[in-house]
């Protein structure tokens, strides 16, 4: 069974990038800093890359929801070996409830049989995404993959846990969000950015998909940068030790 495998990628901050507080500190000073597609989100592409190299899968989509700025992350999944991508043309950057129904609507028109997505993004880190589309689509779903196998008519999926890991069958269509530890992504050659610039590229309009006006439940009531660790001290002595853990640290 050859799948069709669609992949949801975010455009966030340079993972390298210095990002600072505003002086207001309403936020954080993006203004002028790279961006670059979600870590997280190279990871799913690569794997649906490699379903399909693997004769596991038939075609894989690139899917992102945002601003006309996201075409540059969606240039590089195709780079990377997405067939096709589709962007969700909205303004601003979508909260995750938000996000989640727009990916949602279209993934019902594009009927793929497993959604593959980072298991959070580096901007903001909200992890909830994955989990949202998959409560929307009433799909099952399998987090933090570490490790996927196609089995007949459903995936084994290693999930990372706080104390290890768990596989589970999961019957398709199923959204899968992914771990780093799942693989490493190829590089995005310039040559296979000049090849991305002639595979099919889609821009949909949100009223085409009878989605209702973005809505923003969340504010940011203040940025902070985080205080500065204090120097460590060498102590002499074991008992010089447990004393600053009874003491200092309140951890005896």
């Amino acid at each position: 069974m050859a799948l069709k495998v669609l992949i949801c990628v975010k455009r966030v901050v340079d993972p390298n990038a210095r990002v600072t507080v505003r002086p207001d500190r309403t936020g954080l000073q993006l203004d002028g800093l790279r961006t670059a597609l979600n870590p997280f989100d190279e990871v799913a592409v690569e794997e649906g890359v490699r379903l399909r190299e693997s004769g596991h899968a038939c075609e894989v989509v690139a899917l992102s929801a945002g601003p006309a700025a996201c075409k540059e992350v969606l240039r590089t999944a195709l780079a990377m070996g997405a067939d096709r991508a589709l962007l969700l043309e909205v303004n601003g950057d979508p909260e995750p409830l938000a996000a989640a129904k727009c990916l949602a609507a279209v993934i019902r028109r594009e009927k793929p049989d497993v959604v593959l997505m980072g298991k959070q993004s580096t901007d903001h880190d909200y992890g909830q995404t994955p989990a949202m589309l998959a409560g929307i689509l009433d799909w099952p779903q399998a987090m933090q993959a570490s490790e996927i196998k196609v089995a007949d008519g459903s995936l084994l999926v290693t999930c990372e846990l706080d104390k290890g890991t768990e596989t589970v069958s999961v019957p398709l269509p199923a959204v899968i969000s992914t771990d780093l530890r799942l693989n490493t992504p190829r590089f995005a050659t310039l040559p296979a950015l000049m090849r991305a610039k002639k595979k099919p590229f889609e821009i949909l309009d949100p009223s085409a998909l009878d989605l209702p006006p973005l809505v923003h439940h969340l504010q940011v009531v203040r940025a902070d940068v985080p205080p500065a660790r204090s120097g460590g001290r060498v102590l002499p002595d074991v008992a010089s030790l447990v004393l600053a853990l009874r003491d200092e640290a309140h951890v005896l």
